[in-house]
């Protein structure tokens, strides 16, 4: 018995549960502050900077690599690209937890929690980009919880209802692209209206154009990155047909993002030329937008293409890394680094201590409850039961 309880105790106490553990428990402390003293005890907000890294980390960056949900269930369903079946739902997952952290990693910002609801039932705004982001949002994690039931269904056992929510699948994508079209856009047009605040060369007419573009290749990035994480940790829960199509997903998303990456340069150097920015390139700023052009754009999608002729998945999965870093590093730059450019330093924005520790607790929040549902479901195999019906 006692050997039995080391081994328990062996089997929780892994580095994993160690630091996830020490994450969550710092992040419900931050969080009982945020909600009993205030947003002002737990951040360096202020009129001149009222958004920070809550919302350009947590809901930003968090809904543009929760992209790989839209991308890859309509690369399979509307494209009919079969062999991107088993990517589906580990990508539906990833997106539908992304969204779901991003409204809750909101709260904090707005607070109030109980008063979620109001713009979307109550309120008169409807001209509102905010309005129409946060409708959009609401109704597309929506349709990611019930894409994703299928796979809760089948572990519950539930295959009535099951079978109900799978003949829905065409209209339910369908429907996600064109929420996602509709946000990941509107989210970049939410700049358009302080040309005065972003720096010029961050700034421009094609905000919406540049936000739902990258999404695409950040969301096919992220599938990738999330898929070689998971054959890393969690191998032993995928099945024969999740291995041997895994390559074929890393060669072709690595394929199209190349593919993507290369058109969003273009249009970026057309918008520059529109602005007629060229100017701001030799500043100290112009030096920071081509490490953010050059360096986590064109050279990963270099590096796809190379992956993707040479049949290397290593190079692949390497650039999918690359341009997720990429992809934070552009919202990070129009959401705070880039914004409020020409305050002087001491008046400048920089995280406290305790917003990157809120931020830290949400995402190892997303990871845990990623690891437990993956382990339990079927996510990355097929459930026996239901082979005959993929």
């Amino acid at each position: 018995m006692a050997t039995e309880n080391i081994t328990a105790e062996k089997q929780f106490l892994t580095p994993f549960n160690v630091v996830a553990g020490i994450l969550l428990l710092a992040g419900a402390v931050i969080t009982i502050l945020r909600f009993t003293k205030g947003i002002g005890a737990v951040t360096n907000l202020d009129n001149n900077n009222p958004w920070g890294l809550w919302i350009g980390f947590d809901l930003m960056c968090g809904v543009a690599l929760a992209a790989g949900g839209y991308v890859t269930s309509s690369a399979c369903y509307i494209f009919g690209l079969k062999k991107y079946h088993s990517a589906v739902r580990p990508a539906i997952l990833t997106a539908f937890l992304g969204y779901a952290l991003v409204v809750f990693a909101l709260h904090y910002d707005v607070g109030r929690p109980w008063r979620l609801p109001y713009p979307i039932f109550y309120s008169q705004g409807t001209s509102s980009l905010l309005f129409e982001v946060g409708l959009c949002v609401f109704l597309y994690l929506t349709v990611l919880f019930i894409e994703w039931t299928p796979a809760a269904f089948e572990w519950l056992g539930f295959k009535r209802i099951r079978a109900w929510v799978v003949r829905l699948t065409m209209v339910l994508t369908i429907f996600g692209v064109v929420l996602s079209t509709l946000h990941q856009s509107s989210l970049g047009a939410l700049f358009q209206i302080v040309p005065s605040k972003l720096h010029p060369l961050w700034y421009s007419g094609y905000l919406h154009v540049y936000f739902f573009i990258s999404s695409m290749f950040a969301g096919m990035s992220m599938v990738i990155f999330e898929g070689t994480l998971a054959h890393k940790w969690l191998h032993h829960k995928m099945d024969e047909t999740h291995l041997a199509e895994a390559e074929g997903v890393v060669l072709g998303f690595g394929k199209a993002a190349s593919f993507v990456m290369m058109g969003y340069i273009g249009i970026k150097l057309i918008g520059l030329a529109v602005d007629n920015n060229w100017h701001y390139l030799t500043t100290g700023w112009g030096f920071w937008f081509l490490v953010e052009l050059v360096g986590f754009v064109l050279f990963p999608a270099i590096l796809y293409g190379m992956g993707a002729r040479e049949k290397n998945t290593t190079f692949i999965r390497i650039a999918a890394f690359w341009t997720v870093l990429g992809i934070i590093l552009n919202r990070l730059n129009i959401s705070v680094i880039a914004f409020n450019y020409h305050l002087p330093s001491a008046d400048r924005y920089v995280p406290s201590f305790m917003e990157v520790g809120t931020t830290l607790f949400i995402v190892t929040l997303g990871v845990v409850v990623y690891k437990f549902i993956v382990t339990r479901m079927p996510i990355l195999y097929e459930h026996p039961d239901y082979k005959e019906h993929h």
